[in-house]
């Protein structure tokens, strides 16, 4: 019988799991800050948060390029996006990759990903561009399917949620 501590399955977890848990978690930290950085990184400190010629020329004509402008909000999202980056770094800091720490942090962050892309999205429809469209679409599904990844992991999972999708109690 399992205590509220322990559950059940606790003792039938092998090496593969502990391979499972640090190959998803090095992977969801790796692949998320690795995009936020370099997207965030390339907008605020190598283009110095303008908008460059091309993006000038897409939102020519909108309401984006009447207020709050074309440069402001690029600089707004550059700033997001680096702070995805950010707030994953202080998630690694506080050691949410242990198993046995909450991930809070980390769910935040992958949150504001969220944000990003549909920032980025309302962009793209906004100018017609729907093939953009669907690729920040997709981007959106497949983080919101990396939180829900997250939220599996130890120690975040829902006890009956999981034990519904389990068929056992936990």
């Amino acid at each position: 019988m399992a205590s509220d501590t322990q559950p059940a399955a606790a003792s039938e977890r092998t090496v593969f799991d502990d391979v499972a848990y640090w190959l998803t978690i090095v992977s969801v930290y790796f692949l998320v800050g690795v995009l936020f950085f370099y997207s965030g990184k390339e907008k605020l400190f190598d283009g110095d948060a303008k908008a460059p010629p091309g993006i000038e020329r897409q939102f020519e004509g909108t309401f984006v390029a009447t207020f709050p402008g074309v440069d402001a909000l690029w600089a707004i999202l550059s700033v997001i996006e680096f702070a995805v980056f950010v707030i994953l770094v202080v998630s690694l800091i506080r050691g949410e990759f242990l198993p046995h720490r909450r991930k809070s942090i980390l769910l935040t962050g992958l949150a504001l990903g969220l944000l990003t892309f549909a920032c980025l999205s309302f962009g793209q429809t906004s100018t017609g561009n729907n093939e953009g469209t669907a690729s920040l679409y997709t981007y959106f599904g497949v983080t919101a399917i990396v939180m829900l990844l997250v939220l599996l992991l130890p120690p975040n999972r829902p006890r009956a949620w999981l034990s519904g999708i389990a068929g056992r109690d936990s």
